[in-house]
C-alpha cells in the first residue's frame, strides 16, 4: 500500500518537470526557425534546379518520363507519400547519378537509367532518393555544413559565385554520412516492399556498378559518391532474411524495352 503513495509522487514530480522544461523553451523562435528553413528549402531547390536545367539538357522522352513518374506514383501511393510534390527531371548524360535538390526535386541522368538491368533497380534507387527526401536528410546535411543563414543569403540575392558552386556541388556529388545513406536504403527497403516491389535488385545495382568502379571510375557518380556500397548491398540482404518479398512489375516488359531503346536514340 506505501508504494501508491510514492509512484503518485514520482508522477507529479515528472508531470511537473516536464512542464518545467517545456516552459523553458522559447517556442515562437522555434517555430519561426522551422518556417524560415522551409522556405528557404523551397526557394534554394528552384534556385538550384533552375542553374542545373540551362547548363543541362533535359529529356522530352515521352517513354522515359512516363515510365520513371509510374515507378515514383507506384512507390508513393504505397506508402502515403504525395507523389505530386515530388517533382521528377531526367537529364540527357551518360553519367550514372541520381540525387536530390530541396524542395523535392529529383533528378536522374539517363547513364544511371540505362545502367539499370530492371526496373526494380531504378525503382530502388528512386525509393533510396525519396526516403532521403522524406526524412529531411539534404536540408539537415545542408544547415551543417553550410549553415542556414548562408542558405537564406542565397535565396535573397546573394550572388557569391563561390558559395553557390559549393552548395551545387554538395547537392549534386556529395555523399551523406554512412548513418544517413543506411537510412535512406533501410527506408527504401520498406518503401519497396509495401510496393510489391523487391528490394534485391537494388542491393544488385549497388554491388555491380561498385566492381564496374575499378574500369570507369569517373561516370559511376551514383556510387562512388555513395561509400562502402558493397557494404550497404550486403546490408539491404541481411534486411530481407525472414521477411515475404513479392515482386509485381509496374510496367510492361514491352515499355520498359521501349524506354531502354528510346534512351540509346539520344
Amino acid at each position: 500500500m506505501k508504494k501508491i503513495p510514492i509512484q503518485l509522487l514520482a508522477l507529479v514530480v515528472l508531470f511537473f518537470g516536464s512542464w518545467f522544461v517545456l516552459k523553458q523553451v522559447d517556442w515562437v523562435t522555434v517555430l519561426k526557425v522551422k518556417q524560415k528553413t522551409k522556405k528557404t528549402e523551397e526557394k534554394l531547390g528552384d534556385f538550384f534546379w533552375d542553374m542545373i536545367k540551362k547548363s543541362e539538357k533535359e529529356s522530352t522522352s515521352s517513354f522515359t518520363i512516363t515510365a520513371v513518374n509510374k515507378l515514383k506514383i507506384s512507390i508513393c501511393k504505397s506508402n502515403n507519400i504525395d507523389s505530386s510534390k515530388i517533382k521528377i527531371h531526367i537529364i540527357e548524360k551518360d553519367e550514372i547519378n541520381a540525387f536530390a535538390l530541396p524542395n523535392n526535386h529529383l533528378v536522374i541522368f539517363t547513364g544511371l537509367i540505362e545502367a539499370c538491368e530492371e526496373e526494380a533497380e531504378l525503382s530502388g534507387i528512386i525509393g533510396h532518393e525519396i526516403a532521403h527526401m522524406e526524412k529531411n536528410h539534404l536540408m539537415k546535411k545542408l544547415v551543417n555544413e553550410v549553415g542556414l543563414t548562408a542558405l537564406i543569403s542565397i535565396t535573397t540575392g546573394n550572388t557569391n559565385s563561390e558559395l553557390i558552386k559549393s552548395i551545387l556541388k554538395i547537392l549534386t556529388s556529395s555523399s551523406y554520412s554512412r548513418k544517413l545513406e543506411t537510412e535512406a536504403d533501410l527506408t527504401a527497403v520498406d518503401y519497396l516492399i509495401k510496393a510489391k516491389i523487391s528490394p534485391e535488385p537494388l542491393a544488385n545495382f549497388m554491388f555491380r556498378l561498385a566492381q564496374s568502379t575499378n574500369t570507369i571510375p569517373t561516370q559511376f557518380y551514383w556510387i562512388s559518391t555513395h561509400p562502402d556500397s558493397e557494404e550497404r548491398a550486403k546490408t539491404i540482404i541481411d534486411a530481407l532474411k525472414n521477411k515475404s518479398i513479392i515482386n509485381v512489375p509496374v510496367l510492361k516488359k514491352e515499355n520498359w524495352d521501349l524506354m531502354k531503346k528510346d534512351l540509346k536514340k539520344d
